[in-house]
């Protein structure tokens, strides 16, 4: 055997990073394995990897010395300064046309940098979201590639092999240059934290509004899994919600205090940065940042009154329309998401591919979920999603209704129909945001058919009429 023998390097051996090297080798990919403490390196070969193809290396030259040309070399590292050492690194030791594939959850503004720097120096570089947890990087995780194209027919047949599948179809393909695919990795990671808070505040409704016990609400969500709101967190809600052990249910003695590892604040920024209303995505990070505040929330509870209300109406009734406010609110959020990316692409010259996004999102990663026509302005406007939205509204407005006479907050469902709502307006209050903007700061405004000619009025006969010059906020 030649010592140049391994398909692909990768390097660090947490769990996610073993498991896809499993999955790369279940499909007939050698893989040389890397961790920079090398007797992880040592335990992964004589234990997880034992039996099978998996060489490893114990210095980044061995691992570069072993792999087939074009050498293509995998990280699975924390997000950061970490990337950029390790490419140090390994810049060297590499030749032209090689390439560097970073799977980790890194800002995709550093990936476009490590691209243009990558490419000056004639090495490959690629940003891919990898989704689907530790389950999904061994059997099947959706995959989100972007960076430099070039390096694509090189990684596609690994790639598209290893990735989920959704009706034969790989749950991977080239998001697109540069930072797209870390950007779009961001975008589904926020659109996770919508459907995790989602989920949360209907548990809550149906816990502490309708009190329902852990196996009723259990059933009502295993229920769910086989109708529309088929996902991974509807399913695995269920399971969680049944879980006991010999204390009794652990769900309900886990501390309500969330954490988060910055990819939704990541979007909410991004949102107002490209000046789109991502609301849903923003309101679940703010609601994470007050399950923070634990212990003034507990003073809280001494201090401020809520409503004494009980519920006695039929909880079949109100769990059909629960189910019916989650679906709508679900919708928005993806919408929202889609929006996002298309606005970050049009003002980066990124092509990409919706219908190839939204296939990529069906299976194998965490928001599973199917999606028709991705191409339209919004996906609100077609004709399956408004046709569902049609039939949902008035049922998220009887639960938000309930939830705001009982005193539960519901952040991310209010702010789902609020955004509903306003997107459905032909005509919305900001004619008056602008006539007070013009009023104290004279920045103008425009008139109904005459539009893109800015006005400005004298509204009290004291000011000027010299007016600011006009901007975007």
């Amino acid at each position: 055997m030649s010592w140049q023998v391994a398909d692909i390097a990768l390097i660090g051996l947490a769990v996610m990073g073993q498991n896809l090297i499993l999955n790369m080798n279940d499909h007939g990919f050698v893989v040389c394995a890397y961790n920079r403490t090398t007797d992880k390196v040592k335990a992964f070969l004589e234990n997880e990897a034992k039996g099978t193809n998996v060489v490893g290396a114990f210095s980044l030259e061995e691992m570069v010395n072993k792999l087939k040309s074009p050498k293509r070399v995998m990280m699975l590292v924390k997000a950061g300064s970490a990337v950029d050492a390790f490419i140090d690194k390994l810049v060297p030791l590499l030749s032209q046309g090689d390439i560097i594939i970073d799977g980790g959850n890194s800002e995709y503004k550093d990936t476009e940098r490590r691209t243009k720097d990558l490419e000056s120096k004639g090495i490959l570089f690629v940003g891919s979201g990898v989704s689907g947890g530790e389950e999904g990087a061994r059997y099947g995780p959706s995959l989100m590639p972007g960076g430099n194209p070039k390096a694509w027919p090189h990684i596609k047949p690994i790639f598209q092999a290893i990735c989920a599948k959704a009706d034969g179809e790989p749950c991977c393909d080239w998001v697109g240059d540069n930072g797209a695919g870390h950007f779009v990795k961001m975008v589904h990671n926020g659109i996770e934290y919508g459907d995790m808070q989602l989920i949360g505040e209907a548990y809550h409704i149906m816990r502490n509004g309708l009190n329902l016990n852990n196996e009723q609400m259990s059933n009502i969500f295993a229920q769910w899994n086989k109708e529309e709101l088929d996902s991974f967190l509807i399913e695995i809600t269920s399971n969680i919600l049944k879980y006991k052990d010999q204390e009794g249910y652990l769900l309900e003695r886990i501390r309500d205090t969330a954490g988060q590892k910055g990819t939704g604040k990541w979007t909410a920024i991004s949102a107002l940065d490209y000046g789109v209303p991502v609301t849903l995505i923003g309101e679940s990070v703010f609601a994470r940042c007050l399950s923070a505040l634990k212990d003034e929330r507990v003073e809280a509870s001494k201090l401020l009154k809520g409503p004494s209300t009980k519920f006695n109406g039929d909880v079949k009734s109100m769990t059909e329309a629960l189910k019916k406010a989650l679906y709508l609110s679900k919708i928005i959020s993806y919408a929202q998401g889609f929006m996002l990316m298309k606005e970050a692409a049009k003002v980066h010259n990124w092509n990409l591919n919706y219908g190839g996004i939204a296939l990529m999102w069906r299976g194998g990663c965490i928001i599973r979920r199917r999606s028709t026509n991705p191409n339209l302005s919004n996906l609100m406007i077609d004709d399956f999603f408004a046709k569902a939205l049609n039939s949902c509204e008035q049922s998220t407005r009887l639960i938000i209704g309930l939830a705001i006479n009982l005193g539960l907050p519901t952040p991310a469902l209010s702010t789902a129909l609020a955004f509903y709502d306003g997107y459905r307006t032909a005509k919305l209050p900001a004619n008056l945001l602008q006539a007070q903007r013009d009023y104290f700061g004279a920045h103008t405004y425009e008139l109904l058919g005459q539009e893109n000619k800015f006005v400005h009025t004298n509204w009290t006969g004291h000011g000027g009429n010299v007016s600011a010059s006009t901007y975007d906020a």
